[in-house]
């Protein structure tokens, strides 16, 4: 039976859709035109398709699949995908949008098209159709904290993967904490050998002080980098580095003790508050961040690096005999910039060095709240909105008693999905400031893949459709989520939430978590914020 057009289910959902009368059906003798600069796009959806369906899509000049690029009639990122009984034209604005209708027509097949291998017959029936297509919101990422528990390359990949399938299009990695350090730094061999490794993980939330006695750790080297970053953008997706400075540095004063403003216990094994693994404001210091700054601007070709800047405690500082703590931070971004800067890069820093005087051009990553959004871009800065009560997917996403580790603000698949990254206080001059919206994945409660899998999923959909698609009915996403959609996490391997709460093997017992009420949350972040508010 072949597809009814006016079922189509796509995710994120398109801007227009036109049905049309039948279907193509893909075959062995399914030929591929494209241009020489769509070569990389071809090569993708022949392997994207080739083991799955038996159809190789082969070079040819026959009836088929052909992409062209339309630069003048199409935004950049924008696609127009035609679906008739005799083929299927995909044009975009560039190579990304090409790639980006690329997902949509691969959504348009049945489920066992997204698997890696054949595992039905077919027939691969595509709806007939126009789908016309473009992105809201030009900053559509994902964090992926790396640092709290390490997740090894393949996993990495894997989620550059399911981004693409979502058209996500920044990955921003945070390589560095307190809790371990995940690239080399040749000038530094320690980071590696001491700073990315740890005697135990704190099991649950802070509040309960317990803790495991399981080892953890690991790292990347250059070479997995560069893999990770090729590997996404060969997806359309731009890899941003985070180094954390100069606070959350635990795990590089542990390798060098000398680099920090007092002594610390080792690589941190317990999760949040403020540690005392912060910078000294010293020469050797500097040498140090900007020996790494050289190996991630060696290694990472994005126009931003993320140097942190958040959470910095004054007191080590003034244990150290600092004159002038309190004027630290700001000093050490200034110089950290500068280096950026010189380096030929944007600085990307959380909402926190507001408070300093951020220099001219530098982004900003609001994150406490829409406080930190409109500060930014109040202050002439451009932003990108990543508010914790919003979109931090390490939060809670149900009350299921059986939920696990639930920790923070409630954030249901609805909520997610409710997301805007424009704050309604911003006139229409400061609102163009905002480039798109992040969520967030902070890993203290995320030890493996599969934790990612249950966290970040199917709420990663809503946040997609959120910042792709702009606003819709959550009622409608969710009638495609289940109708259609599920079925493709389930076909990709994605072991996400059900909708109805955790299965019993994804529970954490063992890991007790702490909820937070959303108004006790939003009252602290005001009172977090009262400096760059100008309060």
């Amino acid at each position: 039976m072949l597809p009814d057009s006016s079922s189509i289910a796509v995710v994120p959902r398109p801007a227009r859709v036109l049905p049309g009368e039948g279907a193509y059906v893909l075959s062995p003798a399914t030929g591929l035109i494209h241009p020489p600069e769509l070569a990389g796009e071809a090569a993708w959806l022949r392997g994207a398709l080739g083991a799955s369906t038996g159809c190789f899509l082969a070079s040819g000049d026959g009836p088929g699949i052909e992409l062209v690029l339309d630069a003048d009639a199409l935004p950049v990122e924008g696609y127009r995908l035609a679906v008739t009984a005799a083929g299927v034209e995909v044009r975009g604005g560039s190579a990304a949008g090409v790639f980006a209708g690329l997902q949509t027509l691969r959504q348009l097949l049945p489920a066992d098209a997204l698997r890696r291998g054949a595992v039905a017959a077919g027939p691969w029936a595509i709806p007939a159709c126009v789908i016309e297509d473009a992105p809201v919101h030009a900053w559509r990422g994902v964090m992926l904290d790396v640092a709290r528990h390490f997740l090894p390359k393949h996993e990495v990949l894997r989620f550059v993967d399911l981004m693409a399938v979502h058209r996500l299009n920044v990955l921003h990695l945070h390589l560095t904490d307190d809790q371990g350090w995940r690239f080399e730094v040749p000038a530094w061999p320690r980071l590696t050998s001491v700073g990315a490794w740890r005697t135990g993980s704190m099991r649950g939330s802070r509040q309960h002080e317990i803790f495991d006695d399981r080892p953890h750790g690991g790292f990347y080297t250059g070479a997995d980098l560069r893999e990770i970053v090729a590997y996404a953008a060969e997806r359309h997706i731009t890899v941003v580095p985070e180094i954390d400075l100069p606070g959350h540095v635990q795990a590089a004063v542990a390798a060098y003790p000398s680099l920090g403003a007092v002594p610390v216990d080792g690589v941190r094994t317990r999760w949040g508050g403020l540690s005392d693994g912060v910078l000294a404001p010293t020469d050797e210091a500097l040498r140090f961040c900007a020996d790494v700054l050289d190996q991630v601007c060696a290694i990472f070709p994005s126009p931003y690096v993320c140097i942190g800047g958040d959470e910095v405690p004054k007191g080590p500082w003034q244990a150290m005999g600092h004159p002038d703590p309190a004027s630290l931070q700001g000093w050490f971004i200034g110089e950290l910039a500068a280096m950026v800067i010189a380096r030929g890069r944007r600085v990307f820093g959380w909402d926190e060095i507001l408070a300093g005087g951020a220099p001219a051009g530098t982004l900003i990553g609001g994150w406490r709240a829409d406080h930190g959004t409109i500060a930014a871009a109040r202050a002439g800065h451009d932003v990108v909105a990543c508010p914790d009560t919003s979109v931090y997917l390490d939060y809670r996403q149900g009350d299921h008693p059986d939920e696990p580790t639930p920790v923070g603000v409630l954030l249901t698949l609805a909520d997610i999905y409710a997301f805007r990254p424009v704050p309604s206080e911003l006139t229409e001059a400061e609102a163009a400031r905002v480039l798109g919206g992040q969520a967030q994945i902070w890993t203290e409660f995320m030890d493996s893949g599969r934790r990612i899998d249950y966290m970040a999923y199917p709420r990663l959909c809503a946040f997609a459709e959120a910042v792709w698609s702009g606003p819709g009915d959550y009622a409608e996403f969710e009638g495609r989520l289940v109708s259609a959609h599920l079925a493709r996490l389930d076909a990709l391997g994605v072991e996400y939430r059900p909708l109805a709460g955790p299965h019993p093997w994804q529970t954490r017992p063992d890991a007790p978590g702490w909820p937070r009420e959303r108004a006790d949350r939003e009252a602290e972040l005001l009172e977090l914020t009262k400096d760059i508010r100008g309060v």
